[in-house]
């Protein structure tokens, strides 16, 4: 293993984030493996039995009910001790009764990830699992339930890839070993510190690394705000900074929004909601931390999906990032906060070769199919395809410190073939400002100035 496992059992694992676990019955319980499994591989039956009075499990897989925090939960914790906790069938068969239990009381599911991949000794009937695995993670899915895994050490081959990386967040102990392939099987010039939770949260495929002493309250926290949905459309965030008359020309609202102290928006999101956790991220091994995803609560206690720009060059990762974001609460029922804030997409060579326009194009999708509400809110600059492609249909508003332009008036003088000094004309030839915004059918309105923090309330 390249880290040390603060969690060596699974029941363990379970005590650092519930007091009352339950099992779920256990179908083959107190009934030996015989015939040293499916493909007769010598002495495994044998082995099994020795992992069993050694651990005290009846498999590699412990599966019960837990309430962590306030939450009540579906928990599956792997054993690592009951030969490295492999997922053969009898494993793979606990998985589902998790998952159908999960389906059957409606609770989410979190999984305590401690595994080498596939049980060798059972041959492609163990690897077969996966697609079982699958099969019932999808299930889970459709029914609308969250799930939520915790990367233990180590979290390798099938597991980590069909049990851990299929969930909806992934948390991941402190230099816990993350990677499809072990320590055993990889090349032997590898990097091994490509195969860190680290690594895998550096490079988009892990929420959060979370020590063990944070666990509990960090699932806590995600388990409850992924099961309150606040009842929609949200209302678009009051103003912030210093309350003025709009922009009187097409110059003063580019200024105004390009202004170092406008307020950005880590402050809307902070005067929004209580308390917010992040997703990190797009999956495809991008991260950009300027698009800022995840849930947050508001004081009513209901949970709000957010995906906001920070006034940077949106890049692929951030596009793709928030599409998740948008899918995941889609499929929850969480109703979605936009904040747009961008001089438009990145641009530049390597923004091409990571698939810009295709990013782009998914985050587009992904508002137009979505079927919860959404809400957005331009807080400052919009530039382009790269702010519109956060906006919601028919429901983004404006600060009187954004604008919304079909180009970059800089650009718009550049494709004129002319000089700067052109800018400020054509800026109000683009008619950005927010109130023509509002005459355009671009937003429906420019929203009132408010305190810091606010409580839920109408439309402005």
């Amino acid at each position: 293993m390249s880290g040390t496992s603060p969690v060596p059992t699974a029941r363990q694992a379970l005590a650092l984030v519930t007091d009352d676990f339950v099992p779920l019955p256990t179908p083959f319980a107190d009934r030996a493996l015989a015939d040293d499994g499916p493909i007769h591989w010598p002495g495994y039956s044998a082995s099994h039995a020795r992992a069993a009075r050694h651990t005290g499990e009846d498999e590699s897989l412990v599966c019960g009910v837990g309430t962590v925090g306030t939450a009540p939960a579906v928990l599956a914790s792997f054993e690592f001790r009951f030969l490295g906790g492999s997922i053969g069938e009898r494993a793979g068969a606990l998985l589902t009764a998790a998952h159908e239990h999960a389906r059957a009381r409606r609770l989410p599911l979190v999984v305590l990830v401690a595994t080498g991949g596939s049980r060798m000794q059972e041959g492609m009937r163990a690897l077969l699992q996966l697609q079982g695995a699958a099969r019932q993670s999808a299930l889970t899915r459709a029914a609308g339930l969250p799930q939520i895994a915790v990367l233990r050490d180590p979290a390798t081959g099938g597991g980590w890839a069909a049990v851990g990386a299929s969930c909806d967040v992934v948390l991941a102990l402190p230099k816990a070993q993350v990677g499809f392939a072990g320590s055993r099987v990889r090349p032997p010039d590898a990097d091994p510190a490509a195969y860190t939770a680290e690594a895998q949260y550096t490079h988009g495929h892990v929420d959060g690394i979370v020590a063990p002493d944070r666990l509990r309250g960090t699932l806590a926290r995600w388990l409850t705000l992924l099961t309150r949905p606040a009842p929609g459309p949200v209302d678009p965030p009051r103003a912030l900074g210093r309350e003025r008359d709009l922009p009187a020309t097409g110059r003063e609202a580019l200024d105004r929004a390009r202004h170092p102290d406008r307020p950005r928006a880590h402050a809307y999101l902070d005067a929004y909601f209580t308390h917010r956790e992040a997703l990190s991220g797009d999956r495809c091994g991008g991260v950009d931390d300027r698009m800022l995803c995840g849930f947050g609560q508001r004081p009513d206690g209901r949970t709000v999906a957010y995906a906001a720009q920070c006034g940077n060059a949106t890049r692929p990762a951030g596009f793709r990032t928030a599409a998740r974001l948008v899918r995941l609460a889609d499929r929850l029922g969480i109703p979605v906060l936009t904040l747009i804030d961008t001089p438009g997409a990145a641009n530049d060579a390597e923004a091409e070769r990571a698939g810009a326009g295709p990013a782009i194009a998914d985050l587009f999708a992904a508002l137009a199919s979505a079927t919860v509400p959404l809400t957005s809110l331009l807080i400052g600059e919009g530039g382009s395809g790269g702010a519109l492609a956060l906006a919601a249909p028919g429901n983004t508003w404006a600060t009187g410190d954004g604008y919304f332009s079909v180009l970059l008036p800089e650009a718009a003088a550049a494709v004129l073939k002319s000089g700067p000094e052109a800018t400020a004309a054509i800026a109000g030839q683009l008619h950005l400002r927010p109130q023509d915004l509002v005459e355009l059918g671009a937003v429906r309105g420019v929203v009132a100035y408010g305190a810091r923090r606010q409580e839920p309330s109408g439309h402005p």
